[in-house]
């Protein structure tokens, strides 16, 4: 009886030394299972905050805009409506040109002046590239700041984009 329990116990620890050399097919798909899990959770996770975190090119390319045409407008009659490569007033404001580039500074906004008078302007800055997909309460990124003599700070919408 002795004898067939210590071969039994040898039986074991042969087996138990071979099992723990390595791991099952099993194990490594549960393993990958939860890793694609994860995946499948946090990667759009994380490219949203990437495309909130890139809203800030934005914010600042308008405030640079809205200080550009600030140092216009200290000059002319009025605000511009074109974009250029240097302030310059021009008998109306659609033929005046504001010191503003096209991009913002990292290339993944459009910038867009309009509505430029006497009293108001409006800037847009329009999403390219992977920025389309940015949303905010299930409204588009599309940021637009407008002056006016009423709201000289600017009106910025929609309102879930901004800080």
């Amino acid at each position: 009886m002795l004898g067939t329990a210590t071969f039994a116990l040898k039986v074991l620890e042969v087996y138990s030394m071979k099992a723990s050399k390595g791991f099952t097919l099993i194990e490594l798909m549960i393993v990958i299972v939860v890793i694609s899990i994860l995946a499948v959770i946090a990667y759009p996770s994380y490219l949203d905050s990437i495309r909130r975190a890139r809203r800030t090119d934005a914010q600042g390319a308008l405030a640079i805009a809205q200080q550009e045409q600030q140092k216009l407008r200290s000059n002319c009659r009025f605000y511009g409506e074109t974009l250029g490569a240097a302030n310059n007033c021009d008998a109306t404001a659609a033929a005046s040109t504001v010191r503003l580039a096209a991009m913002s500074p990292d290339d993944w906004y459009a910038i867009t002046l309009s509505n430029a008078g006497a009293t108001s302007f409006t800037v847009t800055a329009t999403p390219q590239g992977d920025q389309v997909n940015d949303d905010a309460g299930g409204v588009g990124c599309t940021m637009v700041l407008a002056v006016s003599a009423a709201n000289p700070n600017g009106l910025r919408t929609p309102a879930d984009c901004w800080p």
